[in-house]
């Protein structure tokens, strides 16, 4: 047998210091993100372990967009303690568990670097008594002590990947996966009534938000205004404001401009046209504001990122 044929336990690592080569390796996991930093030092491990994978990542300060495969179910809990992500509106530090599954989305706010992990069903865990979530991920706190035995625990199985023999991968990995769905059943055993959780849980106000996002991934190519985005959503311009700052923690005026000058910079990147075409198609008619805004955002001028696409 071709030794490149053995099974292994090794984790996969990758690490990015450039926003502009940031992709996420995570299975079954789309995800779409607006940085708010120019320079990022962020790294993912993954270990794949019979029927679910293990994701470890370090972020960096961001907006995060995110949806699950169908017919899978997913985990995620932080690593450590620090600035609060915002998680589907609501802000939460520690002590907290998500589930997602069968297609759901979830929305996150990174103010700082934080850590987190994720762990990836490939088939959807529904004999274990877990919470179910529906069409976006749910949000709960956990005791602190069974949070601490979940992160210990992930660190244990990362850190103790070496030293088995092939014969005994196979063993192993199933043993490591046994032990975290344990953890994981232990920590939606310990969860408690939470007030904030049950706001991060709400359909209603997430499927405007969705719906938001839904109107403005079709209408790049121009601006939208405020009372024309509320006519397509259905809602209030008050509504609408009041979903976009609890989703974005911002107005909705400054998410949309942030927005804007990351997709003018991938257009850039990918060499679709000149700076001010790229500037036009992104909404932003004011050249001078454009490149100042640009600057201050990315540290470099359109022109400079410009040439950028042909080293690509």
């Amino acid at each position: 047998m071709n030794s490149d044929a053995l099974p292994t336990l090794a984790p996969k690592a990758f690490r990015f210091s450039d926003i502009d080569q940031f992709r996420s390796s995570v299975r079954n996991l789309a995800v779409e993100f607006t940085p708010l930093v120019r320079k990022i030092s962020a790294a993912q491990i993954i270990l794949n372990l019979p029927g679910c994978d293990i994701n470890s990542t370090r972020s960096f300060p961001r907006i995060v967009e995110g949806q699950l495969a169908p017919n899978c179910t997913a985990v995620g809990f932080s690593m450590d303690d620090g600035v609060p992500i915002r998680f589907n509106g609501v802000e939460r530090d520690r002590s907290a568990i998500a589930i997602g599954s069968n297609g759901a989305a979830y929305t996150t706010v990174e103010r700082a670097e934080r850590q987190y992990t994720s762990v990836i069903f490939t088939q959807e865990m529904q004999d274990r008594g877990w919470p179910q979530a529906g069409p976006n991920w749910k949000v709960f706190e956990t005791s602190v002590s069974a949070h601490h035995r979940l992160r210990e625990l992930v660190r244990q199985i990362l850190s103790n990947t070496s030293g088995f023999d092939a014969s005994e991968v196979s063993e192993v990995s199933s043993a490591m996966r046994e032990s975290l769905v344990a953890a994981i059943d232990a920590a939606f055993a310990n969860v408690v009534d939470a007030e904030w959780a049950s706001r991060a849980n709400s359909i209603r106000h997430f499927k405007i938000f969705r719906d938001i996002q839904a109107v403005l991934s079709g209408s790049i190519g121009r601006p939208v205004y405020s009372g024309e985005l509320a006519r397509h959503v259905g809602v209030s311009v008050r509504t609408m404001h009041d979903a976009v700052q609890r989703y974005q923690g911002m107005n909705l005026h400054r998410y949309l401009r942030i927005r804007r000058l990351w997709l003018a910079r991938q257009r850039l990147l990918a060499g679709t046209g000149s700076v001010k075409a790229c500037a036009l198609a992104c909404g932003f008619w004011h050249l001078g504001d454009f490149a100042r805004s640009y600057r201050l955002q990315f540290g470099e001028s359109p022109s400079e990122t410009l040439p950028k696409s042909l080293q690509r």
